[in-house]
């Protein structure tokens, strides 16, 4: 069979491979897009992202349904057809991979499935259902993702206490499984501020059978039907059955068999492509983005990086990778949100700030959610009176992050964001009143006036 010609490679169809593929057709490049799974949108779609938000928000359905007597609104024990919920899930799903399919198709990018390797810096060979295929081109760009568990046991234990082991956990505890969490630092989250974390900690504690901070795994292995896990707490050795053990402790790169070998990419110990601000791997041919070109592991992340790469390769301008504010969101009960410097990271480097923090139990909006756990903190320069960060805790947390983003992003200073008249009743009000809590005059909280 005949080679494929093409300009552009891009290996992997997640939120940064598919991304970069229709940019740079949006460009005018001829590409190629290359996936191994059947539908497009890679891990993050299929077994990541998409489909436990998915899954969370039905488990929150039921979390509130089995909270609501006290509004005086009582409904029988929730009855899971678990069936029915994974068909559910799986239509959001094909309705996004289908999407992103006509997308490539209305933009000319040619889509080709199958496992791609290297077999030089610029000839690949693709592994298709339908035999093997060449393709030779100029540039090429890569993309991977990680995994998920599927099914809901009875008895679950999670190691590592971080984004996605939280998330699973909820969901899993909500629809009946009893959860336990061990994770080996002294909270869980890292990363986030301890304060923003508290609440999500206090429901875990409610929610999950027990979480184990401190303490690690020695020892894995099957048991009849179950798992047996060997463990240290407390400075004792359990030993326990399990029905399911999810691991989720961090990510590694997923570069193997992509023939990296035939190429002159190279990769830091931990396994990631070495790349420059530019996105260009050590090989002038080949540039990577997301996950495998390591630091924060997030599909917004991939998709700028994504933006950079391309400009680079079509020549539209010297697109840099400067530190670009990356918000972090953990869709938990409650969600955690953060975006720029954090009380933590302030501290830890000496930088004078002045934080301060609006309570949502002072809110209206909050009240009608019966949701008052949550905060919304602001980071401030005490002398430039700039936001240098965002920390937001509580129902929704994820979908108000962005206006701290924009905030920090465009250099508005504390005044600017408490001028911003915000609508009535909303959780987006926490933001513009946390700035007047800066100033003392606060609506809703009472507090000293500043000094100036």
């Amino acid at each position: 069979m005949e080679a494929i010609q093409t300009e552009l490679v891009v290996i992997g169809a997640g939120p940064g491979g598919y991304a970069a593929a229709f940019y740079a057709a949006d460009l005018g490049k001829k590409v190629l897009l290359i996936e191994r799974d059947p539908r497009l949108g890679g891990v993050c779609m299929n077994r990541g992202c998409i489909p436990s938000k998915a899954l969370l928000n039905a488990s929150h359905m039921i979390t509130a349904a089995r909270e609501s007597a006290h509004r005086g609104i009582s409904f029988g024990e929730a009855k899971i057809d678990l069936d029915r919920l994974r068909s559910w899930k799986e239509s959001i799903l094909e309705k996004l991979g289908s999407g992103i399919a006509s997308l490539a198709k209305m933009r000319g990018v040619e889509v080709l499935h199958g496992r791609a390797i290297f077999e030089s810096s610029r000839k690949l060979r693709v592994e298709t259902p339908s035999g093997q295929r060449y393709v030779t081109f100029e540039k090429v760009m890569t993309s991977t993702e990680a995994l998920e568990i599927a099914d809901i046991p009875e008895k679950l234990l999670v190691i590592g206490g971080g984004y996605i082991g939280m998330e699973l956990g909820t969901v899993y505890a909500s629809m009946g499984s009893k959860v336990t969490v061990i994770e080996a630092m002294e909270a869980i989250l890292a990363g986030a501020d301890p304060d923003l974390v508290r609440p999500v900690a206090a429901y875990a504690k409610k929610a999950f059978q027990e979480v184990r901070l401190k303490s690690k795994v020695l020892e894995i292995k099957t048991s009849g039907k179950q798992i047996q896990v060997t463990s240290e707490f407390n400075g004792q050795r359990l030993e326990e059955k399990y029905d399911r053990v999810l691991v989720s402790v961090g990510r590694v790169p997923n570069g193997q068999d992509l023939g990296l070998e035939n190429t002159s990419v190279q990769r830091d110990d931990k396994g990631f492509i070495k790349v420059d601000e530019r996105m260009a791997t050590t090989d002038p041919d080949i540039y990577a983005i997301g996950d495998i070109a390591g630091g924060i592991l997030l599909a917004h992340k991939a998709s700028k990086e994504a933006r950079i790469a391309v400009e680079n390769l079509a020549g539209e301008g010297k697109a840099v990778n400067r530190d670009y504010l990356i918000p972090a969101v953990v869709f938990t009960d409650p969600e955690v949100a953060w975006v720029g410097l954090t009380e933590t990271e302030a501290k830890a480097k000496g930088i004078e700030v002045q934080v301060v923090k609006f309570p949502w139990g002072a809110s209206g909006r909050a009240l009608t959610y019966d949701r008052t756990d949550g905060s919304t903190k602001l980071i401030i320069d005490p002398v430039t009176e700039r936001i240098l960060g965002v920390g937001i805790v509580g129902h929704g947390a994820g979908e108000l992050i962005g206006e701290g983003a924009v905030a920090i992003e465009m250099g508005a200073t504390v005044h600017d964001l408490g001028a911003i008249v915000h609508p009535h009743p909303t959780l987006s009000e926490t933001l513009m009143e946390g700035a007047e809590v800066f100033f003392g005059h606060s609506t809703h909280v009472f507090t000293k006036k500043r000094a100036h």
